[in-house]
């Protein structure tokens, strides 16, 4: 007897779908792995099965053994509850690259919002849910969300617009963020903030929020944040190479409640130009690396050549490349080898992957990197660590590592922000010679 695949709905014992919180549905074997507090990783050790199976218990594809479910009841039933330095939220989660930085020192997600379905399965797949991962996080009311002491959003940047204000002030209206903001996604992140008034906040975007409209976003959100809100800003932009081979500026937005001495400036980085080079990142194809049957050949560990560029594309873009040449344009591929740094991954990497491109040798056009080789330039696999799960086809785990944070940089800012989330911190002032303790 085999479950019968209509997209997300399934009707089997202990295979069937059931409700979740979010009024979706999801696998009895999903809901007992999450109540158990397992990654989908985890839950590979924890039941001796293969990754594959597991997968296909969690999507409804295959009936679970009524083992399997058996101690995923016990676990959950046994679980401690879960102690934690302070909670936090991750909106707008995509593949968990906040999360990956601030549960190591010490936070616990209460709350997860990500609207697509495919990061929601990558999400599922490497972290443990005790609740349901919402999705539109525009129709979640604020009090639907549990109390939380840090609030993490890599929102996307939609057009601020500003049109009106004037118009508002003649006709003595309020045009404060509710207004300015309304209809674009920060909104929502404002609108959260207002109603819980977490402790602190970070928040993440692209470089370019800074200059956008002639700096005018931005000034909408700093405004928004610091004078309507109350919070104390601070901001930083953070290259990645400083951690992974790759150039990619981001700047991070860290708000405080209470005024403190928090300070971006007193965050050392790794230098830069002594990063760490492409090498480090890809696959070494001399089969020494452990099977990954998805993207290397077994035996001699070589990439599959469908990573290789066809001729008909490698001919369009070396002709697209020598166009704007021509024009005196800087449009092209980038071409790179194993001492090089990348440019930034992009959402759109899985179109024609122009933006890094890998030399082979001979007359082998050059290749894409895998999805496994983006892990690791984003920083969500480290050299003897554990493997990042990807149960995603190429294409989707391409959009979803090109929109991911760089999971080194927001471990270095959770570091340095842990003492003032914690609550209390030791200053030592040379001046007096005395310690202050410092409330966040």
């Amino acid at each position: 007897f085999r479950c019968v695949n209509v997209p997300l709905l399934f009707f089997c014992n202990n295979g069937r779908m059931i409700p979740s919180e979010s009024g979706g549905l999801m696998t009895e074997f999903s809901k007992l792995r999450q109540e158990a507090g397992l990654s989908i990783a985890e839950a590979v050790q924890a039941l001796g099965y293969c990754e594959r199976t597991i997968y296909r218990w969690e999507t409804g594809e295959g009936l679970p053994r009524k083992a399997a479910l058996e101690i995923l009841r016990k676990v959950a039933l046994s679980k401690p509850k879960a102690s934690s330095a302070f909670t936090f939220i991750d909106l707008f989660a995509g593949i968990g690259g906040l999360r990956r930085a601030f549960e190591p020192i010490g936070g616990t997600c209460v709350f997860t919002s990500e609207w697509d379905r495919f990061c929601v399965e990558t999400y599922r797949a490497n972290y443990r849910c005790d609740h349901d991962v919402a999705g539109d996080i525009t129709k979640i009311s604020a009090d639907q969300i549990p109390q939380h002491d840090v609030l993490l959003a890599g929102f996307p940047c939609q057009p601020f617009s500003i049109a009106g204000v004037s118009k508002k002030n003649a006709l003595h209206r309020p045009h404060g963020f509710l207004c300015e903001a309304q209809g674009t996604l920060f909104f929502d992140v404002a609108r959260i903030i207002e109603h819980h008034r977490p402790k602190v906040f970070v928040l993440e975007n692209v470089k370019n929020l800074l200059s956008h409209d002639k700096g005018r976003t931005f000034e909408v959100i700093r405004r928004s944040l610091s004078v309507d809100l109350g919070y104390h800003i601070h901001t930083r932009v953070i290259d990645a190479r400083s951690f992974v081979p790759q150039h990619r500026e981001r700047i991070l937005i860290v708000g405080f409640r209470k005024s403190n001495k928090f300070s971006f400036d007193d965050l050392t980085l790794p230098d830069p130009t002594q990063g760490p080079r492409l090498a480090t990142i890809l696959h070494p194809e001399d089969g020494s690396e452990n099977a990954d049957l998805r993207y290397i050949e077994l035996g001699n560990g070589r990439v599959l050549s469908k990573y290789t560029l066809s001729n008909h594309l490698w001919g369009y873009l070396q002709e697209y490349a020598e166009k704007h040449r021509a024009k005196g344009n800087g449009f092209g591929f980038g071409l790179v080898g194993r001492e090089d740094i990348a440019r930034t991954l992009s959402a759109r990497y899985y179109k024609d992957g122009s933006e890094i491109l890998v030399r082979q040798g001979g007359r082998k056009n050059p290749r894409r990197l895998t999805p496994r080789e983006c892990a690791r330039l984003m920083g969500f696999e480290k050299p003897g660590g554990s493997r990042f799960l990807i149960p995603v086809s190429d294409t989707q785990a391409y959009k979803q590592f090109g929109n991911a944070v760089v999971v080194p940089v927001v471990e270095a800012v959770a570091r340095h922000l842990a003492p003032w989330i914690s609550g209390v911190r030791t200053v030592d002032f040379a001046d007096t010679g005395k310690e202050t303790r410092a409330v966040a």
